[in-house]
C-alpha cells in the first residue's frame, strides 16, 4: 500500500482512498537514520498528526554527532576530543591522530545509531578498517577519542521544563558496548540500576543531562549517554532521542527506579506531544 500525509491529521491510502484513517497521535519506534533523525518527525508535521518524542531540528541534531558535538562544545557542556571527516576530504593518517586523540580510539558514522559501523582502533591496520567500516553507513565520520571512564545515563522526560530520572551505569562485557554486546549476547552487558556513584556527582550527570536536552533542542523524551572519568568528571558521550522503550531497555527501568511505572511514562509522554501540538496549533503559518 501507498501512503501519503494530509494535513487534516490523516494518512490516506492512495490506492484506496475510501480507507484513510485518522490518527490521533504518533508514537514513532524508529531508530536510525529515515526514522530517528527528523524524516518521519517532518512527514507527520506535514501530515498535522501530533508525535511523541522530539521535532524534526531536535531529531537531526541529535542524529548527527558532528553538529551534536559541536553545539555541546560551544555551550560549555563536556564532551571529548574529536575530529570530522566527510567522504570528499582525506582522513588524518593513522600517526597524527595519534598524536591528537592518543590510542585506541574510535571511529563512528556521523548518522547512525546502536553502534553500527563503530570500530575502536588500535593501531593503523585496524584504523584503515574502522575508516571503510564508517563509510559504508554515512558520508560523513568523526574519530573520537577513547575516555578512560565508568559508562553511566540518564533518561529526560519533558518538553519546556525536562526532569532527569536517577542515574544507571552500563556495565559492557565485550571490549566496548558493540552492537553485539547490545542486541546479540544477552550477557553482553550489565545494567546496574540506581549507578553506585556519590550523590553530588549523580546530581552533577543529571543537570548536564537536562542541560544537554535543552542544547539540543530535544523534546519529550531522550536517554543522555555520558562518561565518569576517576576524578568525577562528567563527560557528555551523546543523546539518544528515540531510546530503546522495551520494559527491560534503560530509558523505561530509570524512571520506574524514579518512580514512574511503564504504563505511566507512556501515558505522559503522550500528554507531551498533545500539549506540543496544541501550543504549535496557535502559531500562524502564513502573513495574510
Amino acid at each position: 500500500m501507498t501512503f501519503a500525509p494530509e494535513s487534516n491529521g490523516e494518512i490516506s491510502n492512495i490506492e484506496s482512498p475510501q480507507n484513510n484513517d485518522s490518527i490521533d497521535v504518533a508514537f514513532p519506534i524508529l531508530h536510525g537514520p529515515m526514522g530517528e533523525d527528523g524524516t518521519v518527525q517532518g512527514f507527520l508535521k506535514l501530515a498535522n498528526i501530533p508525535f511523541v518524542g522530539s521535532s524534526v531540528l531536535g531529531s537531526a541534531v541529535g542524529m548527527d554527532k558532528d553538529v551534536m558535538k559541536r553545539l555541546l562544545r560551544d555551550s560549555g557542556i563536556p564532551i571529548g576530543k574529536f575530529l570530522t571527516f566527510t567522504d570528499e576530504t582525506e582522513p588524518l593518517g593513522f600517526s597524527k591522530v595519534v598524536n591528537l586523540l592518543g590510542v585506541p580510539f574510535f571511529v563512528k558514522p556521523a548518522n547512525m545509531g546502536s553502534s553500527v559501523g563503530v570500530g575502536k582502533v588500535y593501531d593503523e591496520t585496524t584504523y584503515q578498517a574502522a575508516i571503510e567500516l564508517a563509510f559504508k553507513f554515512d558520508l560523513k565520520i568523526i574519530i573520537e577519542e577513547f575516555i578512560d571512564g565508568r559508562e553511566i545515563e540518564c533518561s529526560i522526560l519533558g518538553n519546556r521544563n525536562p526532569i532527569a530520572s536517577v542515574i544507571g551505569e552500563i556495565k559492557p562485557r565485550h571490549d566496548f558496548y558493540s552492537y553485539e554486546a547490545k542486541y546479540i549476547d544477552e550477557n553482553g552487558a550489565e545494567l546496574e540500576i540506581p549507578a553506585r556513584i556519590p550523590d553530588v556527582v549523580a546530581d552533577k550527570a543529571r543537570e548536564i543531562a537536562i542541560r544537554t536536552f535543552k542544547v539540543l533542542s530535544a523534546e519529550g523524551l531522550g536517554r543522555v549517554d555520558m562518561f565518569l572519568r576517576q576524578n568525577g568528571e562528567v563527560v557528555v558521550n551523546e543523546i539518544n532521542t528515540i531510546p530503546g522503550f522495551t520494559k527491560i531497555s534503560m530509558y523505561p527501568k530509570l524512571w520506574e527506579a524514579t518512580g514512574i511505572t511503564y504504563a505511566e511514562l507512556i501515558d505522559r509522554l503522550i500528554q507531551l506531544a498533545l500539549e506540543r501540538f496544541g501550543r504549535e496549533k496557535k502559531l500562524r503559518t502564513s502573513y495574510l
